[in-house]
């Protein structure tokens, strides 16, 4: 299975998860406390995916990155975001300087 269908299955399954029961799905739990509480944990993932870079280790590193990106998915099915609409603008911004990038969204 490469990349993109370990991504998509994984998208297809939080999206399914989403309503379900708080007590018996991870995803469900997360939705029901909010958006608010879903942010907070990309937030915790995101500071122990740098913790793990700094500390040189790296299968922490991969393992806090792998959370990162799930609550990340969770995050963004929450808020009616495809990771489709994701990659579209990883496309779109692909061999543009990231300098030139920047700039041009400041102005």
């Amino acid at each position: 299975m490469d990349d993109a269908q370990i991504l998509a299955r994984l998208e297809a399954v939080i999206a399914e998860r989403r309503a379900g029961d708080p007590s018996a799905s991870y995803v469900a739990k997360l939705n029901a406390r909010g958006i608010g509480k879903i942010a907070q944990k990309v937030g915790e993932e995101a500071t122990e995916v740098v913790i793990a870079a700094l500390s040189g280790d790296k299968a922490e590193l991969v393992g806090e990155a792998a959370d990162l990106v799930f609550h990340l998915l969770v995050l963004l099915s929450a808020k009616g975001v495809a990771l489709a609409d994701v990659t579209a603008e990883l496309q779109r911004r692909e061999g543009v300087s990231g300098i030139a990038e920047k700039a041009s969204r400041s102005s």
